[in-house]
């Protein structure tokens, strides 16, 4: 029997990069900071979910990790086993967590089936019963071509069809069309709710610490390419303007992310020892306070720098990777098309000269704020409105009695 108190299960298959759980985890936090009985899990196979503090009332259940190869095959992280033995203990872990837990709102984070189709025995599961079920995209999936290819080749459109209840789209109607391209079966497009993009802050209790910078009181340049792992020709690209050194820049703070090449961070780390004005951090789960107290920002196009760019508002260059997805590509031209930001395409990696010339401009550019594009950042207020509509349909006895209550 299901608990009086509201409940949401969260899935995200995060087999590689920190997209998936940083988004998952900005909307789980959100919610518990308005609904103050409600309960968030997240089923992740993010192998670093550990490393980042979560709310109370949050929590989390690690599945066993895999990783995509080069040739888009996927193999276990850790496990000695081959890929289905454990893509099964996977799909079993979620099936029972889900069925215990009896959530209220199901939310599928970006991939419709879950990896391999792991996680269809849970919808299936959960279909007959009073749990709503949600499918969460991203603002740009991929190339439209390539995005239709995929979800014909992995059968998607059934399971849109008749197992999902609602589809959200983190971001705003008008500048990105996740589906844009796609004819869809009859029904599909009645489900979509676009949101606006999820607003990031500081973390409680930032504000009270000291600014965290190497250069004291100095301006500086914030480059993060996310995660890492397909971040080091843009890293490797900066680098070489502060190298050339033909005109004064602003020091740079580069942030590699947990999942770059060890080898590739060895070298930046041993480069920028002879660079004054470049420093390096390995990685932080708090990212935040750095965003803020940048002048400025270099990265490479993903969901979540996205969003801290809006958010935060800084002047930012973009320079966005093309394989093995075009999603950053596509942001950022739509983005660049808006005034939102400015890019440098990778096609031009690894001239000095221009990534000089990109970061001497970049300090006094505009700020995305200065575009004046609407319901940018309204995402995690639609997202709580729309939760709280569920949990009332749900349940209308209770919300009358906590009506009289209030």
């Amino acid at each position: 029997m299901r608990s009086n108190s509201p409940k949401i299960l969260i899935y995200s298959h995060d087999s590689f990069g920190l997209g998936h759980l940083r988004r998952c985890r900005a909307i789980a936090h959100s919610l518990v900071g308005t609904f103050d009985d409600l309960s968030v899990l997240i089923l992740s196979g993010s192998p670093i979910i550990g490393s980042f503090e979560f709310r109370s009332r949050v929590d989390f259940v690690r599945i066993p990790g895999v990783i995509k190869l080069r040739d888009g095959e996927y193999t276990p992280l850790s496990l000695h086993l081959n890929i289905d033995h454990t893509l099964a203990i996977r799909s079993s872990i979620i099936e029972h967590t889900a069925k215990v837990f009896d959530p209220d709102i199901f939310i599928v984070d970006k991939e419709p089936l879950g990896l391999r189709g792991e996680v269809v025995p849970t919808l299936e599961a959960l279909k007959d019963t009073d749990t709503r079920l949600v499918l969460g995209l991203r603002d740009v999936m991929d190339d439209p071509e390539i995005l239709r290819h995929e979800w014909e080749r992995k059968n998607v459109y059934p399971a849109l069809q008749s197992l999902y209840d609602e589809i959200w789209v983190y971001g705003p109607e008008g500048i990105c069309n996740p589906v844009e391209g796609i004819d869809l079966p009859e029904g599909i497009e009645e489900k979509l709710r676009y949101t606006g993009y999820l607003r990031r802050s500081l973390p409680e209790g930032a504000e009270t610490v000291p600014k965290p910078s190497p250069f004291g009181e100095e301006p500086y340049i914030l480059v993060t390419p996310g995660g890492g792992g397909d971040g080091v020709e843009m890293v490797d690209w900066v680098m070489r303007a502060y190298e050339a050194r033909k005109y004064p820049l602003f020091p740079a703070l580069i942030i590699l992310g947990p999942f770059m090449p060890a080898a590739s961070v060895a070298q930046f780390v041993e480069r920028a020892e002879h660079l004054r004005d470049v420093e390096i951090i390995r990685f932080t789960p708090q990212i935040e306070p750095y965003l803020a107290n940048a002048t400025a920002i270099v990265g490479m196009g993903g969901y979540n720098t996205f969003c801290e760019i809006l958010s935060f508002d800084k002047p930012t260059l973009m320079v966005p990777r093309i394989v093995p997805r075009r999603e950053q590509a596509i942001r950022a031209a739509r983005a660049e098309a808006s005034g939102l930001l400015n890019v440098l395409p990778i096609d031009a990696y690894p001239d000095p000269d221009l990534m000089t010339e990109a970061l001497v401009a970049l300090p006094n550019a505009p700020r995305p704020s200065a575009a004046g594009v609407e319901n940018l950042l309204g995402g995690l207020e639609l997202i709580e409105e729309r939760v709280g509509e569920i949990f009332e349909e749900n349940r209308p006895g209770q919300s009358e009695q906590k009506l009289v209550n209030f």
